[in-house]
């Protein structure tokens, strides 16, 4: 990185095709829910939440409730475990037991500034609501047979990103076409133009 710069803000990824896929994606390349900021930007962009939504409540108990959701349903998805192996079984009770919680406030439709009307939630949402909601998601994408089949791992370099395969014909190969995807075409092209050099 050159003197002067600063690394661009990481931008939360919402192109795993369900939400709780989505929440495996902040773990890539390294944590990416390092603080509440992060979270705030992930529950909003996610769509859990209208933007603008205040999330003033949100604290270190919120952003380890979202962590450890996910490290839950990163061993489920990715079938690590067994089921009727202790470890399985104890992933999926969690998030069972996350589903279980109550929904988040009812959205509602007011008028905006501009006159138009926009989404926002009848209440302030709380931490095990929002959990909720992906905890169900995952139960969602879990038990739906045509859904889980679906489930791939990218074939990126360095890359454990899980996504939905809901390509035609089930032959996606990335997370994402313009990051892996665009990655293995220049590296293709670059083995191809260094044999034509030899």
């Amino acid at each position: 990185m050159a003197l002067g710069t600063a690394a661009a803000p990481y931008e939360p990824r919402f192109d795993a095709g369900r939400i709780c896929l989505d929440l495996l994606a902040t773990t890539h390349p390294g944590e990416r829910l390092d603080g509440l900021a992060a979270l705030r930007a992930w529950i909003t962009g996610s769509g859990l939440v209208p933007p603008g939504t205040p999330l003033a409540d949100a604290d270190a108990g919120w952003l380890a409730g979202f962590r450890d959701l996910r490290g839950h349903v990163g061993q489920l998805v990715r079938g690590r475990n067994t089921p009727g192996i202790g470890p399985y079984d104890r992933d999926l009770a969690r998030v069972n037991d996350l589903a279980r919680a109550a929904a988040p406030p009812a959205p509602r439709a007011v008028p905006g500034d501009d006159g138009l009307l926009v989404r926002e939630l009848a209440g302030p949402p709380e931490c095990a609501a929002l959990l909720a909601a992906v905890a169900r998601d995952a139960v969602e994408l879990l038990t739906d047979p045509v859904a889980r089949a679906a489930i791939r791992e990218c074939e990126g370099d360095n890359c454990r990103l899980v996504y939905l395969d809901t390509s035609r014909g089930r032959r996606r190969r990335w997370c994402s076409s313009e990051v892996c995807g665009n990655r293995e075409r220049v590296a293709r092209h670059r083995r191809r133009a260094a044999l034509a050099r030899a």
